[in-house]
């Protein structure tokens, strides 16, 4: 921001707790009367640690802690993490569990969508779409809990397979399921595409061009929104992706009205990709799980097309029984910063839906690393930090008791 612009803009404090953020984050929005002109981005207000507990868990063990990375992309993690685990062992995948791993990938992805057309519409004072948008997700949180026992944190990947089968007995009752599910979500595009007051807050807003994305190196949703033809399902293929018939969606415009649409048509898109894999899993026989034993050294690689865009997992191992170096991104990471571009200029009143609309999961993005600009050299390791936290914790509890 320029000094002058600095002198006459005053601050508006939105986080790190507020009550339309799902998660701690702070963006200080500079306001020129109800314009925004600039914003700051602050995170590290929820970091975990993962990869440094992930290098100190053996392999398998590994699978579940990046499951907890993120509540709503919970296989996301698992799936690029087995990906890069295999990619450094040299594994080819079983072909039924090929078909599973993406059945679960694309039943992950209309659940988030649906979750972020909810939230999207509560953020615009829209409830109804609200309730009624979480109400046809429950169905797809039935199927996780009849294949994996879980609605959330479904446990189904290991290296080298699937830890379930999807029981012949199940496939009839899923596909009911899905096929009403379709009926649902038409009903939310016909909704997105012709009602005037979703179309009065979401067009024109909140624009990202295809030079932004590709500046900023947007991905997922945020950046097929904006016309820009990437996905790393049918890019890099994996899984099943390159075995059934689907198309990557985009749309023109970069405002929050395509991102909706985006969404919306990946969620039938996902439906599609579903109904071919319970199809296949009637026909291809054969084992889930290779049993892997043993990981070489070396290092690997794993993408995965989550439903916020890629997640990229990098793992170095020496030959023993857990990784050396495990190295995460997460599509937040990159997505959230495209806010300095799309805020800019819009009313205050819009900042809110404009920030949700990158579907952002802030636990994805948090590390923390305290240094010396000039330098470059650390200031406080790993154990300073505990200690810090832990000291004011005490100052704070003796304030307050």
């Amino acid at each position: 921001m320029s000094e002058n612009t600095e002198n006459k803009s005053c601050v508006v404090p939105i986080g790190p707790y507020h009550p339309l953020q799902e998660e701690p984050e702070f963006f200080k929005l500079h306001v020129d009367g109800e314009k925004v002109v600039g914003i700051d981005i602050e995170i590290g207000y929820n970091h975990r640690g993962i990869e440094k507990i992930s290098e100190a868990k053996h392999y398998d063990q590994g699978i579940f802690a990046v499951e907890r990375i993120c509540g709503i992309c919970s296989t996301s993690h698992p799936f690029a993490y087995c990906n890069a685990v295999e990619d450094l062992a040299g594994i080819e995948l079983p072909e039924r569990a090929r078909y599973i791993r993406t059945l679960v990938g694309e039943l992950e992805r209309i659940h988030s969508h649906l979750l972020w057309l909810g939230l999207a519409g509560h953020f615009l004072g829209y409830n109804t779409v609200w309730m009624w948008s979480w109400k046809y997700r429950e169905p797809v949180l039935d199927i996780f809990e009849k294949i994996s026992g879980n609605r959330q944190h479904y446990s189904m990947f290991k290296i080298g397979g699937v830890r379930r089968d999807i029981l012949a007995e199940d496939i009839p009752w899923i596909e009911k399921e899905l096929d009403a599910l379709i009926k649902a979500v038409e009903m939310f595009k016909g909704a997105v595409m012709d009602d005037p007051v979703i179309l009065a807050r979401t067009k024109n807003i909140g624009v990202l061009t295809a030079k932004d994305i590709k500046d900023y190196g947007g991905v997922g949703p945020l950046a097929r929104a904006s016309g820009v033809d990437i996905d790393i399902r049918r890019d890099n293929p994996y899984a099943a992706y390159n075995l059934v018939d689907w198309k990557v969606q985009t749309f023109q415009g970069g405002d929050i009205f395509a991102k909706a649409v985006v969404r919306i048509l990946e969620t039938l898109e996902s439906i599609k990709i579903i109904q071919q894999c319970l199809v296949r899993l009637k026909t291809v026989t054969g084992p889930i799980d290779l049993k892997i034993k043993e990981i070489p050294a070396g290092e690997g690689i794993g993408r995965h097309e989550a439903p916020r865009g890629e997640v990229f997992h990098y793992v170095r191992g020496d030959k023993t029984n857990r990784p050396t170096r495990h190295k995460i991104r997460a599509p937040s990471y990159v997505n959230v910063a495209t806010n300095e571009k799309a805020v800019i200029g819009y009313d205050i009143s819009d900042a809110l839906i404009v920030l949700a609309a990158v579907d952002p999961c802030y636990c994805c993005t948090e590390r923390v690393s305290v240094v010396d600009a000039e330098k470059g050299t650390a200031l406080y390791t790993g154990n300073d930090l505990i200690r810090l936290s832990q000291e004011k914790t005490k100052k704070l509890k003796e304030r307050i008791f």
